[in-house]
């Protein structure tokens, strides 16, 4: 009896120890539902727009943007003021003496330097390395240290295990003497940062502002970084992102973290602006089935829905339009007040979808070509010439696909950088596709024989020579139906093949980062207020070209841009690249710029802004009418005041 017992009884043991430890987190001050599930909480490792809102509330960098004022300008972050020199190439920042990690700890100019340098380090596999390249000496100490771990590599096998530790601690040595010795990037004192650039970059305050050039605290970090014997280089595990070992220097820190549940976080005590915050607590709960979220919504369980996927999107948007359509008196009086989006639908309390927000946004969805000659299997690949390439996205019905599949107002896209959206800045004219001959039969015709003879000039006398051609995509949020919609084209004006590949969005994004596909759906936000922003994208060896493409010639022109001082010249060699990937080489092909669609009661929640960058500072929420006494102060803030320390 006690042998027939005893598994029974050490199953309940573990049931109730189960129970006890994964507790619900209390109720939140305020519950978001973010865009897909955290992948990393590394700020250096971080490219995924769900990862980098999460990053705005745990970190902060040396200056942020000020997301509640339209021309978003550069305000005071863990510096609290700075200093450039003449010739725009060196920056002297000054560390606010406030400034304190979670653990009452502070911070210093040597954490920015060692949370920089992470990012430069070929082995932390920074996708945003390239962002940091504009510090002199920055780009030949990536390169330095890559060769100086290659050699190692070509050679490792004829040491001892007793050499490799030291011949590793020994590269180590010299590679940090290297990088002080040429890297632009000093900490003067413990308060101080001078930073000097390879040549003077317009948008590098912006830079500063960007999430992954948070520091992250030292102490903790390096812990968890050792020299391999086996690579020659820093082994990076990450157990330090996870609560309660984290330590973090933004406005909120890290409670808990529990996979595929969510995430739970509270005021930092220690965040030098701490009595500026309105809430005290945050919710973010993984709900991954758009109804579902939906669903939240409407029971209160959750106050904003950070991306509205739901199919029944479109008609809960076009009952708030032919809402506007019948007040357009009262919606234009109301603009004319100076009110945005989201006070106007608070003004307007007989609006049945008041909740429902469309948001324009600086971001374009697009289709990727695999660009490298052989496809990981090892088969021929056809996209890797650009005629291919120009073919397919030649036929692909935009409009069809904004019109009849999204129906939520996308602007069709020619251009990879929305038209506009960058002063000074002329988009080239792009790739005509099938959309543009909407009542040209005959010029549909005549462009649909353009793009078979390029086929037939690729060497693909008929379709059935081309292999069956695989779409990837993950799952939800209508990339099916998206990928569906495209398939068709291709076998209706090509006559090719298609096959259509879901996977689970961790499966994808490795499958994206290591080019296993033939084409793939992408998308961008974009990083900072520059052309570079999304045209960096396909220069050759930087970690977000998923395409793998690679032209000289297009380098050279973001190089020679990089050096030029004339803004208007610089704007045109910029141009000159676009037309390049967008009218010659289309390594991508636009599809549409994204509109966001939020879900929030604007006369509950306010902080949150309808800028297109969609930077969204979670920690400016207030929860109006809840009891706390704070909800003026908000008010006053929507209405245009800075938030306190917003000044430089």
């Amino acid at each position: 009896m006690v042998k027939l017992l005893l598994p029974v009884l050490l199953l309940a043991l573990g049931i109730g120890v189960t129970v006890a430890t994964d507790r619900p987190d209390p109720p939140a001050d305020f519950t978001f539902v973010n865009r897909g599930d955290v992948s990393t909480l590394d700020p250096q490792r971080m490219s995924w727009m769900q990862d980098l809102r999460i990053a705005r509330l745990l970190y902060e960098p040396l200056v942020r943007l000020d997301v509640l004022h339209e021309n978003y300008e550069v305000i005071p972050g863990v510096a609290e003021r700075w200093e450039v020199s003449d010739d725009q190439t060196v920056y002297t920042f000054y560390l606010r003496d406030d400034a304190k990690w979670s653990n009452g700890e502070p911070i210093t100019a040597h954490q920015f330097v060692y949370s920089w340098r992470r990012a430069l380090l070929p082995e932390t596999a920074s996708d945003y390395a390239k962002l940091f390249q504009s510090i002199k000496g920055s780009g030949d100490f990536f390169e330095w240290r890559s060769a100086q771990t290659q050699a190692y590599a070509d050679r490792v096998a004829d040491l001892s295990p007793a050499e490799r530790r030291e011949e590793v601690e020994r590269m180590w040595d010299e590679a940090m003497a290297y990088f002080d010795a040429n890297v632009g990037l000093k900490a003067l004192d413990d308060r101080t940062l001078r930073i000097e650039l390879k040549a003077p970059t317009p948008y590098w305050l912006d830079l500063c502002a960007f999430a992954v050039f948070s520091p992250v605290y030292e102490p903790l970090v390096s812990q968890y970084e050792r020299l391999s014997p086996e690579t020659g280089q820093i082994k990076i595990e990450f157990g330090w992102t996870k609560p309660p070992l984290t330590v973090t220097n933004g406005p909120f820190v890290l409670e808990r973290w529990r996979f595929k549940r969510g995430l739970y976080l509270r005021a930092n005590e220690h965040w030098w602006d701490r009595d500026s915050l309105d809430i005290e607590t945050i919710a973010i709960p993984s709900i991954e089935d758009p109804n579902a979220a939906v669903l939240a919504f409407e029971t209160g369980a959750v106050q904003w829905v950070s991306d509205l996927t739901a199919d029944y999107r479109v008609a809960m948007l076009r009952k708030k339009l032919a809402f506007y359509e019948e007040h357009a008196d009262e919606v234009e009086r109301l603009k004319a007040q100076g009110l945005d989006q989201f006070a106007i639908a608070a003004a307007l309390p007989d609006d049945p979808r008041k909740n429902v927000h469309a948001v324009d946004n600086f971001a374009t969805y697009w289709y990727n070509f695999n660009c490298l000659p052989t496809l990981t299997d090892g088969r021929p690949n056809p996209f890797h010439d650009a005629r291919v390439r120009r073919a397919f996205a030649m036929v692909i019905d935009k409009k069809t696909i904004v019109d009849e599949v999204n129906r939520v107002g996308q602007p069709v896209a020619n251009t990879i950088i929305p038209r506009g959206s960058i002063a000074g800045y002329t988009s080239p004219a792009g790739l005509e596709c099938v959309s543009d001959f909407e009542g040209d039969p005959e010029g549909l015709e005549a462009h649909l024989a353009r793009a078979r003879a390029l086929l037939v000039e690729a060497g693909y006398e008929s379709p059935s020579d081309l292999p069956v051609i695989e779409l990837l995509f993950n799952k939800d949020s209508g990339h099916d139906l998206i990928a569906q919609q495209i398939a068709r084209d291709w076998q209706k004006y090509l006559g090719v093949q298609t096959s259509l590949s879901q996977k689970e969005v961790g499966v994808f994004r490795n499958d994206l980062k290591n080019a296993n596909y033939m084409t793939s759906r992408a998308g961008w936000y974009a990083d900072y207020a520059d052309p570079t922003t999304f045209l960096d994208l396909n220069r050759t060896g930087d970690g977000n070209n998923d395409r793998k493409y690679s032209n000289p010639a297009y380098d050279a022109l973001l190089d020679e841009a990089k050096f030029e001082l004339d803004p208007a010249k610089r704007m045109a060699l910029l141009t000159e690249a676009e037309r390049i990937i967008m009218e010659d080489d289309l390594p991508m092909v636009p599809i549409f710029h994204y509109v966001s669609l939020y879900l929030f009661d604007p006369d509950v929640v306010t902080g949150l802004n309808n800028h297109p960058r969609a930077n969204q500072d979670i920690y400016l929420i207030d929860v109006l009418g809840d009891g706390k006494g704070r909800d003026q102060v908000k008010r006053i803030r929507r209405e245009g005041e800075p938030r306190p320390g917003s000044t430089n």
